[in-house]
């Protein structure tokens, strides 16, 4: 959904650089190939994205610090999903150049970056570290078993599309992106897309969603509990506005990388590829 937004509030240049980097058969649909980093992550190859989707953080904590938090299980420094979106930005910026440069695949970086943007907004991607991110929180949604993060990811918006939209996505995506242009959030948009660096983005992000993790995805939950109507309606709202701002920074971060006339961004400190 964070790239269906994304893609339709991208500017000319951008829109064309973005169909020039993903393959025929998608036919120039980003969204299709969104959930490509979850499908490759446990790949042999790809093993080393696997801890760029979440940022674990202490537990009850609420905060998120640069330098404490994004690392992977062995300590390495910027291997998280803060870090990936700073590299993969980092990355992106090369491509007006028109250099014969290698060290980057760019089609690779745009679905990382893409989607990792969506994993940045997602308040249970950026959890405490011993539930790992509610993955650990077994409950019940309504009348069948899941975890908290799952809750997040996906119960919520599957629910609000049985509830109100006919199980239909599109409709779902037509009602927030006509908030985002002339609705609810429309003066807010602007404020969603300011930050001064790419530094102080990913902050920002990640440090909404943790605070957004405590105050509505852990508030008031157990393992082995169940949540229904009330849950579901107070965090709807929540849920809806992080998909929002995950496709209006997206389309902000893909239109300035893709501007002829972009400055090019340098990220000593992100996430790096394996060479």
């Amino acid at each position: 959904m964070t790239c269906r937004i994304a893609q339709a509030l991208l500017k000319p240049e951008a829109a064309e650089a973005v169909r020039n980097l993903l393959p025929h058969n998608v036919d120039g649909d980003l969204s299709a190939l969104c959930v490509w980093p979850d499908q490759v992550r446990h790949w042999y190859r790809y093993r080393w994205t696997s801890p760029l989707h979440f940022i674990d953080t202490p537990d009850n904590a609420c905060t998120f610090d640069y330098s404490r938090d994004c690392h992977d299980q062995h300590g390495v420094k910027n291997m998280c999903v803060a870090g990936a979106v700073q590299n993969f930005t980092s990355q992106l910026s090369h491509y007006t150049e028109g250099t014969s440069d290698r060290r980057y695949n760019m089609t690779e970086a745009l679905l990382f970056l893409s989607h990792f943007m969506g994993d940045i907004h997602q308040p249970m991607h950026v959890g405490f570290t011993t539930d790992e991110g509610g993955n650990t929180i077994d409950l019940r949604w309504y009348k069948h078993k899941s975890n908290l993060h799952h809750v997040w990811d996906r119960e919520i918006i599957l629910q609000a599309m049985k509830d109100y939209y006919d199980k239909d996505m599109e409709l779902l995506l037509q009602d927030i992106q006509g908030n985002i242009t002339d609705g609810i959030w429309s003066d807010d948009v602007t404020s969603w897309k300011h930050c001064d660096d790419q530094r102080s983005c990913i902050n920002k992000y990640a440090t909404e969603s943790i605070n957004i993790a405590c105050k509505w995805g852990y508030k008031d939950v157990g393992v082995g509990d169940t949540l229904t109507e009330d849950y579901f309606l107070s965090r709807l709202p929540v849920v809806e506005k992080r998909i929002a701002q995950g496709g209006v920074r997206l389309a902000a971060i893909l239109n300035r990388v893709f501007s002829s006339g972009q400055e090019t961004e340098v990220a000593d400190e992100a996430a790096h590829s394996p060479t």
